[in-house]
C-alpha cells in the first residue's frame, strides 16, 4: 500500500498545488502580497539608480542586483518541496508566485543589459556574447524561464495537461543551474557569495535526484508485485 501511494506522489503534489484545499479569505491575500513585496527590491534599486545613489558604476550595480534577486527567487522556489518533505510546512501553493518573481527580475536584468547597457545595438550585443561566455549561459537560463512563465496559469495547465505541464516545468532545474553558473562566471575573482548560491542549488537539485530515484524504485516494486 505504501508503494502504491508513492506511485501517485507526483499527481498528489500537483493537486496540492492547484486544486486541493481552497484557501480561506485571508490566505487569498498572501499571493498578491508576495508579488507586491517580491518586486520591492527591484523597485528600490531602480529608485536608487534614478536618484544616482548606486555609486561609481550604477549600471553594473543595477544589472547585478536584478540578476541576484532572480537567482534568489529561483532558489526559494526550488526549496519549497524539500522544505515540505523535511518540516511538513506546505508552501506549494505559493511556488507559482515565487517562480514568476524570478522571471520578472530576470526579464528586468536582461532588459537593462540589452537596452541601457548595449543600447539595443545588435552588433554590440553579439560581439559581447561571443567575447563573454557567461552572457550566453545567462541568456540560456532566461530563455528557459520564458515558456515556464507563459504557462504559469490555470488555463495553460488545463490545456497542456498535468503530466505535460509538470515535465515542462522541470526545466526550471536547468535554469537554476545555469543561473548559478552565470553568477560564478561573471565574477573576476572567487568571492564566496556565488559559490554559496551554487552550493545551495546543487544541494536542492541533489535532493530532487534522490527523490526521483526513491519514487522510481517504489514504482518498480509495485510493478513487480502486479506482475507476480
Amino acid at each position: 500500500m505504501n508503494q502504491s501511494n508513492a506511485i501517485g506522489a507526483d499527481r498528489a503534489n500537483y493537486r496540492a498545488t492547484h486544486s486541493a484545499g481552497r484557501p480561506i479569505a485571508w490566505q487569498r491575500l498572501i499571493s498578491p502580497a508576495i508579488y507586491i513585496g517580491g518586486m520591492v527590491p527591484a523597485a528600490w534599486v531602480f529608485y536608487l539608480a534614478f536618484t544616482d545613489q548606486l555609486g561609481a558604476d550604477p549600471l553594473n550595480v543595477l544589472e547585478r542586483t536584478l540578476g541576484l534577486w532572480a537567482l534568489r527567487y529561483l532558489v526559494i522556489g526550488l526549496a519549497i518541496t524539500p522544505l515540505r518533505r523535511i518540516t511538513g510546512l506546505n508552501l506549494v501553493r505559493y511556488r507559482r508566485a515565487i517562480g514568476l518573481l524570478a522571471f520578472f527580475n530576470a526579464a528586468l536584468h536582461v532588459i537593462v543589459y540589452l537596452w541601457l547597457d548595449q543600447g539595443l545595438d545588435a552588433a554590440a550585443i553579439w560581439n559581447d556574447i561571443v567575447k563573454r561566455p557567461y552572457i550566453t549561459v545567462g541568456l540560456l537560463a532566461f530563455t528557459i524561464l520564458i515558456p515556464l512563465a507563459l504557462t504559469s496559469n490555470t488555463a495553460m495547465i488545463k490545456r497542456l495537461g498535468a503530466a505535460t505541464w509538470q515535465k515542462l516545468h522541470r526545466w526550471v532545474y536547468l535554469a537554476a543551474a545555469a543561473s548559478a553558473l552565470h553568477f560564478i562566471m561573471l565574477v573576476k575573482a572567487w568571492p564566496p557569495e556565488p559559490l554559496i548560491y551554487a552550493g545551495i542549488v546543487a544541494i536542492l537539485l541533489a535532493f530532487r535526484v534522490v527523490d526521483w530515484q526513491r519514487k522510481r524504485k517504489a514504482r518498480a516494486g509495485v510493478q513487480r508485485q502486479l506482475a507476480a
